[in-house]
């Protein structure tokens, strides 16, 4: 039972699912032609983290590769048939802004077709590798809705080296003249910041009391949902060690490894969790003005 949200607000459980040798912070040492070569673990952790969903009668929203879909879709199966939401995180962990607007509307639509010819099942939310849709290519979300998608979840509003949109809106705006909605990640206010309350390597990082206060806090102040999220290989400490990553990489890869499923069970039990779809039913299913995002701020390179 949650003992940090108010009765009726659940908070929305996902996971990017990738594996260790396809994120950002190793993007310039592997390149894509060498993941053939990596011994593959997403799937063993991936069972471990529905494991522990199973365990606390959890159902959450799975943003799958379709790169992972091809090669393991008895995966993808399970997790439908477990009561998951089955979404998209693109086909190979391209960052949205690296990509023309023709690449990224076939890459969203190759990936959503993968996922659900795999599954079974419908598939209509996506989130962009490392949170890269941004002030300069916001031509994105009507791709996504060209595509059938209809709603992203791909801005985070904080101000970061490697993504980020500190000036987009907090909470789920529809972003455009479009249907799409964006639910942005969780930030928490502070002196006029907004601080990252969302997961991945800060869940890790910054002492589980303080996300557990920033979360509740956007429970209960803002009486709003939260958004929290992780990764497979977040939970596998004993992964293989990439070679000449870098100080910054390795810190961001290797910080705290053993500490994200005891941390994840207890997140679990502190507050109620459901599936994205689920947890904005009633959002998406409206339909108020649409929000024009600034356009100063600047995206990453």
């Amino acid at each position: 039972m949650s003992t940090h949200a108010p009765d009726g607000i659940r908070n929305a459980m996902t996971v990017d699912v990738e594996d260790y040798f396809q994120v950002q912070a190793f993007a310039g040492q592997i390149s894509r032609a060498e993941w053939e070569h990596f011994p593959r673990r997403v799937e063993a952790n991936t069972d471990r983290i529905l494991a522990q969903f199973d365990g606390a009668g959890v159902t959450a929203t799975f943003f799958t590769l379709g790169w992972i879909a091809e090669r393991h879709p008895a995966l993808v199966r399970r997790i439908v048939a477990a009561g998951h939401e089955l979404a998209s995180h693109g086909y190979d962990h391209t960052r949205a802004d690296a990509q023309s607007e023709t690449d990224f509307r076939a890459d969203v639509g190759r990936a959503k077709r993968i996922l659900e010819d795999t599954a079974g099942c419908e598939v209509i939310g996506y989130r962009a590798a490392t949170f890269s849709i941004g002030a300069r290519n916001q031509w994105a979300f009507a791709a996504l809705a060209s595509e059938g998608y209809r709603y992203s979840s791909s801005i985070y509003p904080v101000k970061h080296d490697l993504y980020g949109m500190p000036d987009a809106p907090r909470f789920p705006f529809r972003p455009g003249a479009g249907s799409l909605w964006e639910f942005p990640m969780t930030t928490a206010r502070l002196l006029d910041r907004n601080l990252p309350c969302s997961g991945g390597g800060y869940f890790r990082l910054l002492p589980y009391r303080l996300f557990r206060l920033g979360l509740g806090r956007m429970n209960r102040r803002e009486r709003r949902p939260g958004i929290f999220y992780t990764h497979p290989w977040e939970i596998d400490p004993g992964q293989p060690r990439i070679a000449d990553c870098g100080r910054m990489s390795r810190f961001r890869h290797y910080v705290n490894l053993s500490r994200t499923a005891p941390r994840l069970d207890r997140l679990l039990r502190d507050f109620a969790w459901d599936r994205m779809d689920r947890v904005y039913a009633e959002t998406l299913a409206s339909g108020p003005p649409a929000t024009r995002l600034p356009e100063s701020v600047a995206a990453p390179p």
